[in-house]
């Protein structure tokens, strides 16, 4: 593993978290992946909560869960635990809720009757998927990068009865915080398409309310091409960008110069989940959340055009305020 890349991660994944602080903030760390050809995913989540000014209330949360499109079943858990049985380290990653806990190399812990032991790695550099000097500033309020692209996975999954073995999976983990969740926003990720296991996916299209008043959609996108990455993430251009949502469907035409990047991901409502999402300033956020999409990739760069596609590996979510009338929130 290179050297650099792994001192890179672990200043990206230290906590921005102080236990007392009365301002609300929340985090995540949270690890993903697919099976290299079967219809299933994973996604385990390491939180923070820490409603603003109440900081007596603040907590740790363990998501889980498990999505089995073979089965066409998706089996979500999540537990709480109070903040003093947590601890979170501030020099790289390190999240210990309860008796669950996450490094740089292993996570193990359980919530409900979803219970994990598993090795992660990943020899490429983190990305980012907003400009470097945004991660500073107070704009936007809340944070994303993927510390660990092509992360792979070894170890196991119990599911109730069931037992997941888990041998080589690929997906990423990765480290958002904030003070505030983005009112509005599509996500979407791929770790390696069917076509092209060196492709790497990362965008969003969001909106926030500033006061009585919407933003545009802004949507920013970031693919790597092997070690090459192609990033069209800055906030005027993302503006620029344009983006559609049919139900369960997001697509995007974001351009800059002589490079346009076309994407479409969907899902049908059965490869879906409903969370309910705290937020620190107060109200809930709803996450249609799945790990089984489908996605098309579309990128002309001067007069050289490529398309990738992946029939069940891209993970997508939308967070909204209401319920989706075919999704239940479950967790």
């Amino acid at each position: 593993m290179d050297h650099d890349h792994t001192a890179a991660r672990s200043i990206w994944n230290a906590a921005r978290f102080t236990v007392g602080q009365p301002n609300g903030h929340y985090e995540s760390w949270f690890c993903r992946a697919n099976h290299p050809s079967r219809q299933l995913a994973f996604w385990i989540r390491y939180t923070i909560f820490n409603p603003h000014r109440c900081p007596d209330a603040a907590k740790g949360e363990l998501w889980a869960i498990a999505f089995d499109g073979e089965d066409n079943r998706v089996t979500a858990r999540k537990q709480e635990i109070p903040i003093h049985h947590c601890r979170f380290a501030a020099d790289g990653l390190d999240a210990i809720i309860g008796p669950s806990r996450l490094n740089g190399s292993e996570l193990e812990g359980s919530a409900g009757d979803i219970r994990w032991a598993l090795e992660h790695g990943s020899s490429a550099a983190p990305l980012l998927l907003l400009p470097r000097r945004l991660y500073e500033g107070g704009f936007p309020k809340a944070k994303a990068m993927v510390g660990s692209p092509w992360a792979r996975y070894r170890g196991e999954i119990h599911i109730g009865d069931r037992t997941w073995q888990i041998d080589d999976w690929v997906g990423s983990a990765c480290h958002n915080w904030g003070s505030r969740h983005t009112d509005r926003y599509a996500w979407g990720q791929v770790s390696g398409f069917d076509d092209a296991p060196d492709v790497f996916l990362e965008c969003t299209t969001a909106k926030v309310k500033l006061g009585p008043f919407w933003t545009p959609w802004v949507t920013m996108v970031v693919v790597r091409e092997g070690d090459r990455e192609l990033a069209i993430n800055g906030l005027l251009r993302g503006t620029l960008a344009k983006a559609k949502f049919d139900d369960l469907t997001w697509s995007f035409r974001a351009s800059r110069g002589s490079l346009t990047i076309d994407c479409t991901l969907t899902a049908p409502s059965d490869r879906f989940v409903g969370l309910a999402y705290a937020n620190p300033p107060g109200g809930t956020k709803v996450c249609l959340n799945s790990k089984l999409a489908s996605c098309r990739l579309d990128i002309r760069e001067g007069g050289r055009s490529r398309s990738y596609t992946t029939a069940h590996r891209a993970a997508f979510e939308l967070l909204t305020d209401e319920p989706h009338p075919r999704i239940p929130i479950v967790a």
